[in-house]
């Protein structure tokens, strides 16, 4: 699997030469820098073969003010997935964020702009796995998550 960083053009070819059978990469640009990454987790269709790899996650600059652009394969976008994101404000706290749930087949990529002050830590990709479930002990919807990809900005 490739973890370096590639020019924004190099990325769709890259992306294209995956096998067939292979977890899906995800790649993150910020200007003219992209870093393809393969999976952290990642559970078959059965929700049950599931592979974790402590090396996947990258890393990439993205300058405050920079929008980062985050793009999934189809066998992403065709299930629900979010951004689940950190940052840093201008008055030096730490923000926990995520971007809305969407739907299955909706779309393919999603530009997360912070205010222009804010410095993105990391961005987390996540693919919903089976419907919803209660948790019995708290009474509250937990949604499985099957599968996740990481950026950690460097800098």
């Amino acid at each position: 699997m490739l973890r370096r960083l590639v020019p924004l053009a190099l990325a769709a070819p890259l992306l294209a030469a995956c096998g067939a059978g292979a977890p899906p990469d995800v790649t993150f640009a910020a200007g003219a820098q992209s870093a393809v990454a393969g999976p952290t987790q990642y559970c078959e269709d059965d929700f049950v073969t599931c592979t974790n790899d402590a090396t996947a996650p990258v890393t990439l600059p993205v300058p405050p003010g920079t929008a980062l652009l985050v793009t999934v394969p189809p066998a992403v976008s065709e299930t629900p997935w979010q951004i689940v994101f950190t940052y840093r404000d201008g008055a030096g706290e730490q923000v926990d964020e995520r971007t809305t749930v969407f739907a299955p087949q909706a779309q393919e990529s999603y530009a997360l702009e912070l205010p222009a002050d804010a410095r993105l830590l990391t961005a987390q990709v996540q693919q919903y796995g089976p419907p919803p479930e209660i948790d019995e002990a708290t009474g509250e919807v937990v949604f499985p998550i099957r599968s996740s990809w990481v950026l950690t900005v460097a800098g």
